[in-house]
């Protein structure tokens, strides 16, 4: 109902102020629930519930999830934005990064999981050339990602 996606949508502008204040934990149990709700009611595939999961998915790796947030956007949110929205979709492109992000900052990341890091980001930062141009702030933001992570790699 529109009642129903009204306070979904305040109960998301609640768990922003909530990550604004620092109270990360409080406004990853929102979006988890709001992320549920809008599954049940609008469906996994539908672009709210994806930007939802996407919102979950950042949290859970500012949280130091890596595990989980690793294994909920490769798993469940990528297949779904990809066929839903498509492959250079700024929501694809986003659970991409991520992705990349979650893999490069786990402490107990693997030199397989760097190389896979390098692998999305070097595809990410390809289709945001292609789609937005070599100077917009996402693509700067893609390349410089990607820049980090080939550093990284030159380390170990």
């Amino acid at each position: 109902s529109n009642n129903e996606q009204e306070i979904l949508i305040a109960q998301s502008a609640i768990a922003s102020c909530l990550d604004v204040l620092g109270r990360c934990n409080d406004a990853l149990v929102l979006k988890r629930e709001v992320y549920a709700r809008l599954v049940a009611t609008l469906g996994v595939s539908h672009e709210h519930t994806i930007t939802i999961g996407n919102n979950v998915a950042s949290s859970l790796g500012q949280l130091e999830l890596y595990d989980e947030a690793r294994l909920f956007v490769r798993d469940q949110l990528l297949p779904v934005a990809q066929q839903s929205v498509g492959p250079i979709h700024e929501l694809t492109l986003t659970l991409l990064e991520i992705l990349a992000q979650t893999l490069r900052t786990n402490p107990e990341h693997t030199r397989d999981d760097l190389l896979e890091a390098e692998a999305i980001m070097q595809d990410v930062a390809q289709r945001r050339r292609q789609v937005f141009g070599p100077t917009h702030p996402n693509t700067v933001r893609a390349a410089d990602m990607l820049s980090r992570v080939r550093r990284d790699l030159a380390r170990r």
